[in-house]
């Protein structure tokens, strides 16, 4: 029974760690978003600066979310939860949105951004239902 409770516990660090960074990145993804729309509508070289500064901001935190997921499914090595969520937009979305700006160009970024924050909400969500199944676990325990 120490086990199981040891391992619980372990989860539930990980958890604790790991909300907070999906919280801060789906913000980024917001932010990224609104300035994409912004750039949609006539935006320039600043917008694209602002926009991408996000996108920076929000692929960081997604590598620390990647080694949280990680360490989670080598806790729960049973359950399937995506651990690769690093962001896939790559050099040459950047290059794109930077040279080619116009209406299509921001349009694709637009749409890499919107699926990343989709994404991101999806992994929350899955992170939820499994905190509430770990604390049912915990509270049966003691």
């Amino acid at each position: 029974m120490e086990t199981n409770l040891k391992e619980i516990n372990d989860v539930r660090d990980i958890l604790y760690k790991l909300m907070p960074l999906v919280d801060e990145a789906e913000g980024k993804f917001k932010k990224a978003r609104n300035w994409g729309v912004v750039d949609l509508l006539g935006g320039g070289l600043i917008t694209d600066l602002i926009k991408h500064s996000q996108l920076g901001a929000a692929s960081s935190i997604m590598n620390e979310i990647s080694v949280s997921l990680h360490d989670l499914q080598r806790e729960l090595k049973d359950i399937d939860i995506p651990s690769d969520y690093r962001m896939q937009m790559g050099g040459f979305a950047t290059f794109a949105d930077f040279v080619f700006d116009g209406v299509l160009a921001d349009a694709w970024m637009e749409s890499k951004i919107v699926s990343s924050l989709d994404q991101i909400r999806q992994l929350k969500q899955r992170l939820l239902m499994l905190q509430d199944r770990i604390n049912d676990m915990a509270s049966r325990m003691y």
